[in-house]
């Protein structure tokens, strides 16, 4: 995925980075499309320019999804602490001059959120925070959109997203004919309510080669 770090796209980041105060930038895509490897790819390539902030960390628990009775299709958009989210992006938004914000991060071998995970220092020129929803104008998820600076959806073509899921659930634990299931029950329907947010986007980069079996979304 390298390949999509040129050109354009990082001409487009390096410009954010640049031009202050603090910018933040979303990356939005189906599950699988890459966005967490092209998220972190793009820190690194900004030399520190950048810190990465992803949606998943607020995930709702488990224990609260069984409660809720939502377990069976952990992803969707009423399974996240989406106004959490928004506090956080509010917040980082207008850095107080000494005051590091603690943003949490999703383990994805526990498959649980740990609070408190990812330190942003208040002199960060550029938060990076990537997910599902970021273009979803549904509810509350609407309200995204209006805290980021920028926001590009990244795009790959459905028999790769959906090769890199079952694989992923299976390098962490799912036999292959559940993680199938589940791809189709529950990460393609979110995909298509994803897929919508495209035309919303600000700048569209088309995902390289195929990512090695596991890789995260």
């Amino acid at each position: 995925m390298r390949s999509s770090l040129q050109g354009e796209t990082l001409r487009r980041a390096r410009a954010l980075v640049a031009r202050g105060p603090r910018r933040i930038l979303g990356i939005a895509g189906a599950p699988g499309a890459g966005k967490s490897t092209f998220a972190r790819q793009l820190v690194e390539a900004l030399g520190g320019g950048a810190v990465l902030v992803p949606m998943d960390g607020f995930h709702l628990a488990q224990a609260e999804l069984e409660r809720l009775g939502r377990a069976h299709r952990k992803g969707a958009p009423d399974t996240f602490d989406v106004e959490g989210y928004l506090a956080l992006l509010a917040r980082l938004r207008t850095p107080s001059a000494g005051v590091t914000v603690y943003a949490p991060a999703f383990d994805r071998d526990l498959e649980e959120p740990v609070a408190g995970s990812i330190a942003v220092p208040p002199d960060a020129p550029l938060i990076v925070t990537e997910g599902n929803y970021l273009l979803h104008d549904v509810g509350p998820w609407a309200r995204v959109r209006s805290l980021l600076d920028e926001t590009w959806y990244l795009e790959l073509d459905r028999d790769t997203r959906v090769r890199r899921l079952v694989e992923r659930h299976v390098a962490h634990g799912k036999e292959r004919g559940d993680a199938e299931r589940w791809v189709a029950r529950s990460d393609e329907a979110n995909a298509r309510l994803v897929a919508p947010g495209r035309h919303r986007a600000d700048h569209v980069v088309r995902s390289g080669p195929p990512a090695r079996h596991g890789a995260p979304s």
